[in-house]
């Protein structure tokens, strides 16, 4: 994907949410030349404060973009951890919108070296274990400044299991990695965000 389709993703998105919470069709509607399958995940924080207000996504490549990108937007404007976002928060959000490698299992001797294995800033993870299963993406211990075994212990309270099953041999811990983009102010200027 190239930097200028990352960008014209987040202003479609905004496209899609607005046309989502409102109900009215747009009379325009930007094109996507990136059709290739993608996960994403489409991410709404309240500005300026950056407070999370919804964040939804597809994470293995099992769509082209443009569909998934499409049902990541329209899905966080109902997280369910959240009210179903209002028409009149439009201009009080801003938009990200994550771009996903396939997920890969980390393959290591001993659970120990995740530890070293894992790079905070680059590595988005999933964590699968007794049925239970959560994701962050990789921006999510460089906003909260955890270190990777807190990232570990976070993922898997999300999880809904013990914060240390991560050392469980039975444990999957899988990793991506994600090309972010980001809105500068509600429907303003979108930039790359390098985390690392």
């Amino acid at each position: 994907m190239k930097a200028e389709d990352g960008i014209t993703a987040v202003k479609l998105a905004r496209c899609i949410i607005t046309q989502e919470v409102t109900g009215k069709p747009l009379a325009y509607m930007m094109h996507l030349p990136y059709n290739e399958p993608a996960g994403v995940f489409v991410t709404l924080n309240t500005y300026p404060t950056l407070s999370l207000r919804g964040c939804i996504g597809i994470i293995e490549p099992v769509y082209p973009f443009p569909e998934a990108l499409d049902h990541a937007a329209r899905s966080a404007c109902h997280d369910p951890r959240f009210m179903d976002l209002g028409e009149d928060e439009l201009n009080d959000i801003v938009i990200d919108v994550t771009v996903l490698t396939r997920p890969r299992p980390i393959v290591v001797k001993d659970k120990s070296e995740l530890l070293t294995a894992i790079k905070i800033g680059r590595d988005g993870i999933i964590i699968e274990y007794r049925g239970r299963k959560a994701v962050f993406l990789p921006q999510v211990p460089v906003e909260w400044k955890w270190d990777v075994k807190e990232y570990l212990e976070n993922l898997c309270r999300k999880a809904g299991v013990a914060k240390d099953a991560w050392k469980e041999k039975e444990c999957k811990v899988l990793a991506f990695q994600g090309r972010l983009f980001r809105e500068t102010s509600p429907g303003g200027d979108v930039e790359e965000v390098i985390e690392c």
